[in-house]
C-alpha cells in the first residue's frame, strides 16, 4: 500500500521581477515632533522587511547646503494658492521666502496651516539628492512637518499623511490633519467658533481627547511605523495600500481608521505578511 503523501506548507514564491528591492533605507527625522522616535521606525522596518536603515538628520538639514535662500525660494514656490484649482506656478513673495528661510534655519519649528503641493515639494527634495544616492537601490523616507496635499479628481486639494514617491514623505502634520476627526468634533468647533468669533481648536479637541492623533501625541511613533512601511512597500511593490482595515497598510480616511490599523491592530494582514516575507527573502538573496 502506497504511503500517503505528507502535506507541505506552500513555498514562498520568488520575488516579482518588477520589484525594486533597496539595499539600504535612509530615514530622515522631524525635529519638530517631540514624540517621534525615528530610530524605532528604522528598527521596525528592519524587523518586518529585513531592510537595513540609517537614521539621518532632518532632510533639508542633511542636504540643504550653503544656498538656503535659494532652497527657501524653491520650497515657497510649491505652496498651494487655491484649494479648488490645479497647481499654478507663481513667483513667491519676498515674505514667503523669508518665512521658509527661517524654517530651514530652525527646523524644530512647525508650519501652521500652509499646504504645499506634494509632488512639486518632493521634486525639490529629489533635486538635492547626490547621484550616488539617486537610485532605486536606495530608499529615502523623510518625516516632514510641512502639510502636503495632492489635487484629486473631485477638483480640490486634499492633505495627505504619506505621499509615496522618490523620495517618499511622511507628513507628521498630515497624520494629524489629513484623516478626518469624529463628526461631532466639527460640530463642537463650529458652535464654539460662532460663540467666540474665532477657531478654538484646543477647546474643541478636549471632549474628543484620545480619539485622534494630535501633535506630539505619544502614539505618533507607532503610527509613523505604519506610514514608513507604506512608503517602503510602494518602493518595492508599487502597491502601498491594503483594503483590510486591520492591516498597517490600510489607507485611512478617518482618524478612527488610522488608530485601528496602526495602534489597536499594529499588524499586517496575512497577505502582506507573506509579501513582507518575500521582501526579506529577496533582500537576503541580494546580500548573499
Amino acid at each position: 500500500m502506497a504511503q500517503a503523501s505528507r502535506r507541505r506548507k506552500p513555498a514562498i514564491p520568488e520575488r516579482d521581477p518588477d520589484w525594486d528591492v533597496p539595499r539600504v533605507a535612509y530615514i530622515y527625522q522631524d525635529p519638530s515632533s517631540s514624540t517621534l522616535r525615528a530610530d524605532e521606525v528604522a528598527t521596525y522596518l528592519d524587523r518586518v522587511l529585513g531592510l537595513r536603515c540609517e537614521v539621518r538628520d532632518e532632510f533639508f538639514v542633511h542636504y540643504g547646503g550653503a544656498d538656503l535662500e535659494g532652497l527657501a525660494r524653491a520650497v515657497a514656490a510649491t505652496r498651494v494658492r487655491h484649494l479648488q484649482r490645479p497647481f499654478e506656478v507663481i513667483e513667491p513673495l519676498y515674505g514667503e521666502v523669508q518665512f521658509e528661510l527661517r524654517l530651514l534655519e530652525e527646523p524644530a519649528k512647525r508650519v501652521p496651516g500652509i499646504l504645499y503641493d506634494a509632488y512639486r515639494y518632493m521634486a525639490v527634495m529629489a533635486g538635492l539628492l547626490p547621484p550616488s544616492e539617486r537610485s532605486l537601490k536606495v530608499l529615502h523616507a523623510a518625516f516632514q512637518h510641512r502639510l502636503l496635499g495632492t489635487f484629486d479628481e473631485d477638483g480640490r486639494y486634499h492633505a495627505r499623511s504619506v505621499v509615496c514617491g522618490y523620495p517618499s514623505v511622511v507628513s507628521t502634520s498630515g497624520i494629524v490633519e489629513a484623516p478626518a476627526k469624529p463628526e461631532a468634533y466639527y460640530k463642537v468647533k463650529a458652535r464654539l467658533s460662532m460663540a467666540l468669533g474665532s477657531v478654538p481648536f484646543e477647546a474643541a479637541k478636549e471632549p474628543f481627547k484620545g480619539q485622534f492623533i494630535d501633535y506630539d501625541d505619544p502614539r505618533l511613533t507607532e503610527v509613523a511605523k505604519g506610514y514608513a512601511l507604506q512608503a517602503a512597500m510602494y518602493h518595492v511593490t508599487k502597491e502601498p495600500f491594503c483594503e483590510d482595515p486591520d492591516c498597517r497598510l490600510f489607507n485611512a480616511h478617518w482618524q478612527a481608521e488610522l488608530i485601528r490599523a496602526q495602534v489597536e491592530s499594529g499588524r499586517l494582514c496575512a497577505r502582506h505578511r507573506a509579501v513582507a516575507a518575500r521582501v526579506r527573502q529577496a533582500l537576503g538573496s541580494a546580500r548573499a
